[in-house]
C-alpha cells in the first residue's frame, strides 16, 4: 500500500515545553515546517538549540529561522530590555508581568502566515496556553479567534490557512503529562527567561514548568540554580 503524503503545517517552535507538545500533535496529522524567531530574548542562543535539537528529533525537512530583531530595538519588557529586570515568580499575580513582549504573537503569525502560503501550508500551530499562562493578552483563545479572520481577509482567496492552538486550555500539569505519554523530547526544551546555563528556577517560567512536573509527579530533565516548591 503506497503511504499518503501528509500536508504541510507550519509549526512555531520556540523550544519551551509547550512548543515541543504542540509539535507532536502537529506531527502526527502534518508534515513539519518548524518556525523560530530571533527576536534578542536574553536567552536567544539557548532557544535556538532547544530548536534545532526538537527539530532534529523531527527529522524535520522543512526548517525556518527568522530575525525580529527589531522587537528587541523596541523593548518594553524585561526578555528584551537588559535595563528592565526579569522579576521573580508571582504565579498568583493577575497583571501582566514585566516579561511580556508586546504583541509578539501578532508579529510571529505574520510571518508564519507568509511562509505558509508560500508552501502551500493550511494549518500553523502555536503553544499558547490560556489556563495557566502568566498573562499574556496575546495567549488568549479570543486572539487567535480574531486573528483568524484576519488571516482569511488578508491572503488569497482559498489558501485556508488558519491558526490552531491544540493546548491552549491545558494547565502546565496536564502539558507534562500529556508531554510524557506523546513522547515529547522534554529534555532537549529550554523554558528559563534569565539563564542559558542552568535554568534559574525563580522567573515566571521556571516556577510555572516546576510546579507543572511537581503536580505530575515527574522530574524535570532541566538542571536549576535553584528548586522552589510552587505547589504550595
Amino acid at each position: 500500500m503506497a503511504l499518503v503524503k501528509k500536508n504541510k503545517a507550519v509549526i512555531l517552535l520556540s523550544g519551551g515545553m509547550d512548543s515541543a507538545l504542540t509539535a507532536a500533535y502537529a506531527s502526527r496529522r502534518f508534515e513539519p515546517a518548524f518556525l523560530h524567531l530571533n527576536y534578542g530574548q536574553r536567552t536567544q542562543k539557548r532557544e535556538l538549540k532547544a530548536f534545532n535539537d526538537i527539530a532534529d528529533y523531527y527529522k524535520a525537512k522543512f526548517r525556518l529561522i527568522v530575525d525580529i530583531s527589531h522587537l528587541k530595538d523596541i523593548g518594553g519588557s524585561s526578555l528584551t530590555d537588559r535595563k528592565i529586570s526579569v522579576s521573580k515568580a508571582d504565579i498568583k499575580s493577575k497583571k501582566i508581568p514585566s516579561s511580556y513582549v508586546p504583541f509578539r504573537n501578532a508579529n510571529i503569525l505574520a510571518i508564519a502566515v507568509s511562509w505558509a502560503e508560500v508552501i502551500g501550508a493550511r494549518r500553523i500551530f502555536i503553544g499558547a496556553v490560556e489556563a495557566d499562562s502568566s498573562g499574556y493578552p496575546d495567549c488568549r483563545k479570543m486572539f487567535f479567534e480574531a486573528y483568524n479572520k484576519m488571516i482569511k481577509l488578508g491572503t488569497k482567496p482559498g489558501s485556508g490557512i488558519k491558526v490552531e492552538t491544540p493546548i491552549i486550555g491545558l494547565s502546565k500539569q496536564q502539558i507534562v503529562e500529556k508531554s510524557y505519554k506523546m513522547g515529547s523530547p522534554l529534555h532537549l526544551t529550554w523554558s528559563c527567561y534569565k539563564s542559558e546555563t542552568k535554568a534559574c528556577g525563580e522567573c515566571d517560567s521556571c516556577a510555572l514548568r516546576l510546579r507543572g512536573f511537581e503536580l505530575a509527579g515527574k522530574t524535570d530533565p532541566v538542571l536549576y540554580k535553584k528548586i522552589i516548591d510552587y505547589t504550595k
